[in-house]
């Protein structure tokens, strides 16, 4: 009988537990389903969809090499599948679990057909908790917990043999979408797919061991940069737990180790918190008086930003990096978050919407929590009045290589004729959170 194996976030064969079942039950046929239109689902940003439709052919390839192919449908998934079931027969819908929070009612639609395997995380959801049995809310406790269960399963192969199912009707062609601005992706030497990812963890290994002392220094090639691989599941996280592990050894590979183990942070706080790209963490910052960027300096300000021109260098070179590349240094990320929402005093919402649209790896639970970390009003965030200096992160991060990469108009880290001071913009934010307090006193 017939076994559908419903890919989403999952898009790779090997260490795929959904495919390893499915193949092991029967007739496999591979489904993507482009849903854009179920209650609740979030739109993937065009970068991301650049990126999808890539990995997308890429597995379609991986695929045909083993006499399949990859069925892609369009519609909301639940009853998409639904039909597909009765046409083909099929006995069951293999699924790999996801933690983006529209995918419950769906999944809940489909009902017991539905078999879902263990998903993106190191451990299981809900594998992490404290000794009372409740969910963490502090990253260095669930860290530390985190650690206490041991490293993750080793990652399995991809099956051996698979017998696949014909399709109920010829396949439609894949999709395409390459938007102009997105043609610095690939001389950026992104690859989307499988075997793009496995390239990738190879060409960061022999750097691994430095990661730990460098990754904060923007102009060095210190990062692993498998952030879009990772948020399309092109490898598992736990593939590269243990790549990294075994070549450098569990201590050396702790700094490294440590932000796979945020990414778990980032899912769990997601369950807690579905909402987590529209309200605040902390309900005091809903009550924030964010600067108006529907009049102006607001209208400008935000434009500035966006397009990389407020005249401090480091933030310009982040957000060309951006806009170039469609990834950004995760140091640099800080640095233009805290500028958005304490500089210019705009709402971290703002931030998190262009950085869904223009980021490759744009994944739900690390943008979301990412932006309220920066803000502070995250359960876990920094302190808001911890406002990031441009100019001495640039000096301290040894960062004018990269500003010359992709801001080349600057001849130093200083700023030039930028849209606010940094001092005056300080007082500002600092002024906004004495409100705030003020506000929230009984």
């Amino acid at each position: 009988m017939v076994a559908i194996v419903w890919f989403r976030n999952d898009l790779r064969l090997a260490d795929q537990p959904a495919l390893a079942a499915a193949a092991s039950s029967g007739p496999v046929l591979p489904v993507f389903v482009d849903d854009r239109q179920s209650p609740g689902v979030r739109a993937e940003g065009a970068a991301a969809r650049w990126w999808r439709v890539r990995s997308l052919a890429a597995l379609d390839a991986d695929l045909a090499r083993r006499g399949g192919r990859l069925l892609v449908l369009k519609g909301p998934a639940a009853p998409v599948l639904r039909a597909l079931v009765q046409r083909v027969g099929a006995t069951a819908i293999h699924a790999t679990a996801q933690p983006e929070p529209w995918w419950g009612p769906i999944e809940a639609e489909l009902g017991p057909s539905l078999v879902r395997h263990p998903g993106s995380w190191l451990h299981p959801p809900g594998a992490v908790v404290t000794a009372a049995g409740a969910p963490f809310r502090v990253f260095t406790p669930f860290a530390r917990a985190h650690e206490g269960l041991g490293p993750p399963p080793r990652p399995r192969p991809a099956p051996a043999r698979i017998a696949f199912a014909p399709p109920p009707e010829p396949a439609p062609p894949l999709p395409r979408f390459n938007p102009r601005w997105a043609r610095g992706f690939a001389e950026a030497g992104w690859t989307p797919g499988e075997e793009g990812a496995r390239r990738r963890l190879a060409e960061f290994l022999p750097r691994a061991a430095a990661y730990g002392r460098r990754r904060d220094f923007p102009a060095e090639p210190a990062t692993s940069r498998l952030s879009p691989h990772l948020h399309f599941g092109e490898i598992s996280a736990a593939a590269v737990w243990h790549a990294v592990v075994d070549a450098i050894g569990a201590q050396t590979a702790q700094p490294f180790t440590r932000q796979l183990i945020w990414r778990d942070f980032a899912r769990e706080l997601i369950r807690q918190h579905p909402d987590s790209a529209e309200r605040p963490h902390r309900p005091a910052f809903a009550r924030m008086a964010w600067t108006d960027v529907a009049t102006e300096p607001g209208r400008s300000w935000l434009a500035a930003w966006r397009q990389g021109r407020t005249g401090y260098p480091l933030v310009d070179a982040g957000m060309r990096e951006l806009w170039q590349t469609g990834w950004m240094h995760n140091r640099v990320r800080m640095v233009v978050g805290s500028f958005l929402v304490k500089h210019l005093g705009i709402d971290w919402r703002e931030g998190e919407r262009w950085f869904w649209d223009t980021l490759l790896d744009a994944d739900l639970p690390n943008n979301a929590m990412g932006w309220q970390w920066v803000t502070g009003s995250g359960v876990d965030g920094q302190p808001f009045h911890r406002i990031f200096s441009p100019v001495l992160q640039a000096e301290r991060f040894d960062a004018l290589a990269y500003i010359r990469r992709f801001a080349p108009e600057y001849d130093g880290v200083a700023p030039v004729r930028p849209i606010v001071d940094h001092a005056e913009a300080r007082a500002r934010a600092l002024a906004r959170l004495a409100a705030l307090r003020e506000d929230a006193a009984p």
